[in-house]
């Protein structure tokens, strides 16, 4: 008989989680009969990667936590992951190194030539993101363009915990959904980080939305697109935002917005950039974001 006796691992944590999000019948399984979990079934997860279910169980409960890259990837294959969840999978499967006491961490600063820098963009709204979406910088613009852009704002607690922040969000379910599973990416296997670990709890504690979120373990980097912004000073504003990875520290992301020249956004964001040259303070505004960051 098999020991239930498990040691959670992030490796083990992901597999049990993402088996949960597999419906039988997306992977040609019969779904019929009584089933005590939802998704597959660990034996129906060994058999469609091709290992046997006592490896299976031993990789969830922690009691082998090397596999091959060969099987990672036919884990990933069978449980349907995408690029970055299988990314994600290697990362976790990565042999563990000697087990030390975690290092306090430094408070994240951002370097002083790229503070510099964005404050010289009066016309261009720009922030610097933290690894655990803290905004860490802003420039006069960014702040104009919307309040969860303030210094020392993070975005999660903002978006799960204040009432108006999540209001302000027009596809509140897709921005919610989105932001955790950007802050996965962000962590990879660093889960034992004391800042994560209480921001973690704190939002499982006062969030049931965060904490059905953080246990699908999604892992999706945020990356750059098109977000809809409704400025109550100067109206709805359609801009491109480019997230840029700062390679001297550590996963910060500079977040950059700009407008189509020639077009009616370009003309508000001046105009709000006129505003906020004037009256910085009272040009900040709660703004409605209706696209996940």
């Amino acid at each position: 008989m098999v020991s239930d006796h498990r040691t959670d691992t992030p490796l083990g944590e992901y597999l049990r989680a993402r088996r949960e999000q597999v419906r039988p019948e997306d992977v040609g399984l019969p779904a019929a009969g009584r089933r005590r979990v939802p998704g597959l079934r660990r034996e129906e997860l060994a058999l469609l990667a091709g290992i046997s279910a006592d490896y299976c169980l031993r990789l969830e409960q922690g009691r082998d936590r090397r596999p091959s890259a060969q099987v990672v990837d036919a884990l990933a294959r069978a449980l349907r992951l995408d690029e970055d969840a299988t990314a994600h999978l290697h990362r976790l499967a990565v042999p563990d190194r000697p087990r030390r006491r975690a290092p306090v961490r430094r408070p994240e600063r951002v370097p002083e030539g790229i503070r510099q820098l964005i404050a010289t963009w009066p016309h261009t709204p720009a922030y610097v993101q933290g690894r655990l979406l803290d905004v860490l910088a802003a420039n006069p613009l960014a702040q104009a363009l919307s309040l969860l852009y303030t210094p020392g704002t993070n975005m999660l607690r903002a978006l799960f915990l204040d009432p108006a922040s999540g209001a302000a969000h027009g596809r509140w379910e897709a921005s919610t959904e989105g932001s955790v599973a950007a802050l996965r990416a962000l962590v990879g296997p660093d889960v034992d980080d004391p800042a994560l670990v209480e921001l973690v709890g704190e939002l499982s504690v006062r969030s049931e939305r965060f904490r059905q979120l953080w246990a699908r373990h999604d892992v999706r980097p945020k990356r750059s697109g098109i977000s809809t912004i409704t400025n109550p000073q100067v109206g709805e504003l359609e801009l491109r935002h480019e997230k840029l990875p700062l390679p001297t520290a550590d996963r910060q992301i500079l977040v950059i917005y700009h407008a189509e020249p020639g077009s009616p956004t370009a003309e508000r964001l001046a105009l709000l950039a006129s505003l906020a040259a004037g009256h910085p303070q009272g040009a900040q505004a709660r703004s409605t974001i209706n696209a996940a960051e």
